[in-house]
């Protein structure tokens, strides 16, 4: 029997403000560092860079740049794909993150030494906090 793996973490959230102030804020360096942990990325397809997580230094890659709608980028060794999605709703932006690449609840990720199951709840509840207050935060003050 195969074991279905842990589905994709998303959160969609509208902010009061237009994409354009939400794009610069998840496409930079200094805009990212504001609502989520410190960086070196940069919006060009095939970027290599790191996010200080609280685990230490996560390698990332940017795989897709599509101003002002997407960025995608691979997190750390583990088979994540981090992705941001924006829709412009004129004052306002439609923004999704989606956190995907999970592998089957029991999957031990070395890193965190947890389930994948674990981990993927508490990424749940984090990122939710991060976007539906860091990041609103920063766009709509």
């Amino acid at each position: 029997m195969k074991m279905e793996t842990l589905h994709d973490i998303k959160q969609t959230v509208v902010f009061e403000a237009p994409i354009q102030k939400v794009w610069d804020m998840v496409s930079t360096s200094e805009g990212i560092e504001s609502w989520f942990m410190p960086n070196d990325f940069e919006p060009k397809v095939g970027h290599e860079f790191h996010v200080q997580s609280p685990f230490g230094p996560s390698p990332c890659k940017v795989l897709e740049v599509d101003e002002p709608n997407k960025i995608s980028f691979s997190w750390d060794t583990d088979g994540w794909v981090v992705s941001f999605l924006l829709k412009d709703l004129g004052e306002k932006t439609e923004f999704t993150l989606i956190h995907a690449g999970w592998k089957t609840p029991d999957t031990v990720l070395p890193k965190a030494n947890e389930k994948s199951s674990v981990i993927r709840e508490r990424m749940d509840n984090g990122w939710d906090g991060i976007v539906n207050e860091g990041l609103r935060k920063v766009v709509e003050g």
